[in-house]
This record gives structure tokens, C-alpha cells and sequence, in this order.
């Protein structure tokens, strides 16, 4: 959030998402001088004691707030979360061995898509069949296949809005999760899963690089068929500096953690979700159906709250109006049309309280 004048800004962007004022002021006063050395962290070399210093201090804070024990290596790598579709596919799985997901929505969609592209895959569950209502309960899916690698699932879906409420339980494969857009936002049992992805353009930081939660004991699995480049095990190795990363991206994600940590961590941020969350469902169950929400209670995303109006040139003027009133980025994805509020770590309360008072006079007078 930031102020123009007098009236406040808040950024409702799916990614990249909206910033802490205090972690871009920081990155601002260190742009040109980067503590002391006289260059900018955009010029400082990766492999300086300076930005050595980034690099463990990013991964000490990120390890502080998940519990992260030595179990499991971190990796701050390039080529975003689509990527890790095949990363995750090449790294976990032989070329003839199973491997098992579930369709949540787009994304989930768009890594069974690329799995099968290198590896055999079964697909356990699909929102599709109940008409992106709900998760189904884990009883209700397919059998995971004897032998399967992993289980990949998406907790939550940010262009279609739905959210696990469980951690599935993987029966003996290694449980693989896309974190993308959930990543710090609330307390983790990070010792259930055995690799965990996220881009960073969404509650980390902006876009450059993408977190990998990898149990080392896996990082051997890549076959001899996985270009060097494309295995953990090269990058776990290289601390992650197999090529040059974009350290300015990477100063920032270790800014946007120690905001965490300062704010009251993640139970702190999880609280914020709830509430933000809260304030949102409510304006739009409270309209008389004047605005919909097409997923059921226990299935609602936390963070990615898609709604619409059902009239194309009521919901432009929306948009319009809502830019207009310092609410920015509402619309939905292109795949789907409508209205789409994201409510990540760095909005506060104040944007969802916003947001909702507008849409309540909004459609007071379109009603």
C-alpha cells in the first residue's frame, strides 16, 4: 500500500503482487549504495562477501519461520513456478514410473500438462466434474497408484479460487505441493511434504526467482536422462548459484522476510489472512446476489477471492471506478473474465475494509 497525496493505494494483483511500503523503502535507500560497498546490489557480484551475506541471511529466515529443519535444502532458482511443473516430473520420477495429481484448476492443469510431456501420469481427482465447486474430500479421489512417485497437488488455486482445507495424506510417495500463492501466509507442517515450490511474485517478493523445499534425500533421484542444469542435486550443490541470479530479487525476498518475522510471523499472517478474507466473503454474501462467488464455504480461497456481477459493462464500470478510488488490479484472469481480489501477505486490513465498503455502495447504486 502506498499513499498518493492523501488517499491510499491498495494493489489487489495476483502477481506480482503488492509490496510492504516499509521493504520497498528499504530497497529504494539501499539501490544506489548497498550497505557500505558503495554499489548497488543491482552491480554486486554473487559471488561477493557482500551478497554471500543476502544469501544466508535470506535462507536463516526463511528456515526460522517454517521450522525448516537441516531435512530439507533450499533453493532459490530461475524459470518461475512453470518450471517446477517438469523440474518436479524429471528430478522425482523415473521415465516409465507413474506419477499422480490432482485438478484443482488452472494451475494444477498446467502441471499435469507438463508432466505428461516427460513422465506417465494418472490424474486422482477433477474439479471439473462438480463445476469448480469444491475440493473433494480425499476419499472421494482415485486410489494412488502402487509405485507412483509423488502426489502433486495445488493448495490453492489462485485464478479459480479454491483452497484445501487438509493436507492429502500420499500413502508411501513423496507428497509435492505448488505453494505458489500460500507460501508464508500461515504456519506450515513442512516435515509432511517432500518438496515444496512457490514463485516469489506473490507473498516473497517480486518476480525473478522461484523457492524449492527439496528433502535432500530425494535430490539424488534424477535419473541419468536429466540434463545437469535441469537436476536439484546441480543446484542444491551450486547453493543455488549455478548461473547468475537476479540479486536484486533476491535482496528483496530476504527484506520481505525479515517484514514477516518482524510483524509476528506467521501465525501473525494468517490471522491477517482470516480476517481479510472474512471482511471480503462477507460483501459479497451480504449483496443479495447482486455479486456471486461460485465456490462452496470450506473450499474458498483465502487469498484469491474471484467474483462476478454477470453484466460485462457493469463490471467495467467497476473496474474503472474501483482504479478510480485507489483500488487497483481487480480484474480476473483472462481465462476466466470477471472480478478478482487477491489478498496477499502485504495487503492490510484497511485494503479488504476498502475494498468491501466499496463494493457495497457500488452495488447499492448498480443494484
Amino acid at each position: 500500500m502506498f499513499r498518493r497525496g492523501r488517499a491510499p493505494v491498495y494493489n489487489f494483483s495476483a502477481g506480482p503482487a503488492g509490496l510492504p511500503e516499509p521493504v520497498m523503502v528499504r530497497a529504494r535507500d539501499e539501490f544506489l549504495d548497498f550497505e557500505g560497498t558503495g554499489l548497488s546490489i543491482l552491480e554486486t557480484s554473487h559471488r561477493s562477501a557482500a551478497f554471500s551475506d543476502v544469501v544466508e541471511r535470506t535462507e536463516s529466515d526463511l528456515r526460522a519461520l517454517l521450522g525448516l529443519g537441516e531435512d530439507h535444502a533450499v533453493l532459490f532458482l530461475h524459470g518461475g513456478a512453470t518450471l517446477q511443473f517438469l523440474m518436479t516430473a524429471l528430478n522425482l520420477a523415473g521415465p516409465d514410473q507413474v506419477t499422480a495429481y490432482v485438478e484443482t484448476g488452472h494451475w494444477s492443469r498446467k502441471a499435469v500438462a507438463a508432466a505428461r510431456e516427460v513422465r506417465p501420469v494418472e490424474v486422482l481427482a477433477d474439479v471439473a466434474d462438480n463445476g469448480y465447486a469444491f475440493v473433494p474430500e480425499q476419499a472421494a479421489w482415485k486410489p494412488i497408484p502402487g509405485g507412483a512417485a509423488y502426489l502433486h497437488y495445488t493448495p490453492n488455486e489462485t485464478i479459480d479460487g479454491l483452497e484445501f482445507d487438509f493436507i492429502p495424506e500420499a500413502d508411501g510417495a513423496a507428497l509435492v505441493a505448488d505453494m505458489s500463492s500460500t507460501i508464508l501466509s500461515r504456519p506450515l507442517a513442512v516435515d509432511r511434504f517432500d518438496l515444496i515450490y512457490a514463485g516469489a511474485q506473490k507473498n516473497l517478493g517480486p518476480a525473478g526467482l522461484t523457492l524449492v523445499i527439496v528433502r535432500r534425500a530425494l535430490l539424488e533421484r534424477a535419473g541419468s536422462d536429466v540434463p545437469t542444469q535441469l537436476t536439484y542435486r546441480a543446484h542444491a550443490d551450486a547453493g543455488s548459484l549455478f548461473n547468475t541470479p537476479p540479486t536484486l530479487t533476491w535482496r528483496m525476498i530476504g527484506l520481505m522476510l525479515a517484514w514477516v518475522r518482524e510483524q509476528g510471523g506467521l501465525e501473525e499472517m494468517a490471522r491477517r489472512a482470516r480476517q481479510r478474507a472474512r471482511i471480503v466473503y462477507e460483501a459479497i454474501d451480504g449483496s443479495d446476489g447482486f455479486y456471486t462467488n461460485p465456490v462452496q464455504p470450506r473450499s474458498r480461497s483465502r487469498t484469491n477471492i474471484p467474483f462476478m456481477i454477470g453484466d460485462d459493462s457493469l463490471e467495467s464500470r467497476f473496474l474503472a471506478e474501483a482504479d478510480g478510488a485507489g483500488l487497483k488490479q481487480l480484474q480476473g484472469h483472462r481465462s476466466k473474465g470477471g472480478l478478482r481480489a487477491s489478498l496477499y501477505n502485504a495487503l492490510p486490513v484497511a485494503g479488504a475494509e476498502a475494498l468491501a465498503d466499496f463494493m457495497r455502495d457500488f452495488a447499492r447504486r448498480n443494484g
